[in-house]
């Protein structure tokens, strides 16, 4: 996906907004910031025509999906900066994985240290490895592959991919991580010969969502929720594994 060039319309982006916040589904394979020396079109840049000038608090790998909130005002940017400094947010992920877990709950707490080989992956370092948890939970199995849902309790640069790759359990299409394997219909139905191409990807991206965050809102002091729906690419391919 990375390279492609992708039309985003930014009202189709946000979901809920006020002249504090707002909250944003973005899409897999949408930057969050400027990348360096990809021209490609980024979260800003899209949404700042129609909603005026944004301030980013937290981020999204590339090829993740699901809810950011961004700060309409520099006070509210400051407050929402100390939360997830501080670790005072809640963030929910879903991803599918390759794999059966032996557990349907547990706890990781592998110490996690960035850029950690030659790859620039975040690797597993028991001695300069930063502490790093993640509560793990599997939501449905589907043989070779399980839905799981993560819950970070620290915030490590790729710490859910790291994490889940650590337990033998790669998220699929995740070619850092995992080697790339996606998920085709023939993956599934050995064989298969139903629709236009058996063997062309349901999801081409890693397949990770961020599907829910709860902060206190900067202005009002209340707690709010929001929650992302899968993307497209996403749910297909969760009705697909569950229909066979």
């Amino acid at each position: 996906m990375q390279g492609v060039s992708v039309e985003w319309n930014a009202k189709d982006l946000v979901f809920w907004s006020d002249d504090a916040l707002l909250a944003v589904n973005k899409p897999g394979g949408m930057l969050v910031v400027r990348g360096g020396f990809d021209d490609s079109p980024y979260l800003a840049q899209v949404l700042e025509p129609a909603f005026g000038r944004v301030w980013v608090v937290h981020r999204l790998d590339r090829q993740t999906s699901g809810i950011l909130v961004l700060a309409r005002t520099a006070e509210a940017h400051r407050n929402l900066n100390t939360q997830f400094q501080e670790h005072t947010t809640t963030k929910v992920y879903h991803a599918l994985v390759h794999g059966d877990p032996p557990w349907d709950e547990r706890t990781v707490s592998f110490p996690l240290r960035r850029d950690g080989d030659r790859r620039h992956r975040t690797v597993v370092d028991e001695e300069k490895g930063k502490p790093s948890s993640t509560r793990l939970c599997v939501l449905e199995r589907f043989g070779r592959y399980a839905l799981v849902e993560a819950i970070p309790r620290t915030g490590r640069t790729h710490q859910i991919r790291a994490h889940l790759a650590a337990l033998g359990l790669p998220i699929v299409a995740d070619a850092l991580y995992g080697g790339g394997q996606r998920l085709a219909l023939s993956n599934i139905v050995p064989g298969a010969s139903r629709g236009a191409d058996p063997d062309q990807p349901l999801i081409e991206r890693v397949a990770l969502h961020a599907l829910r965050l709860t902060i206190v809102h900067p202005i009002t002091e209340e707690i709010q929720t929001f929650v992302a729906p899968y993307p497209t690419d996403f749910s297909v391919t969760l009705s697909t594994l569950v229909a066979y």
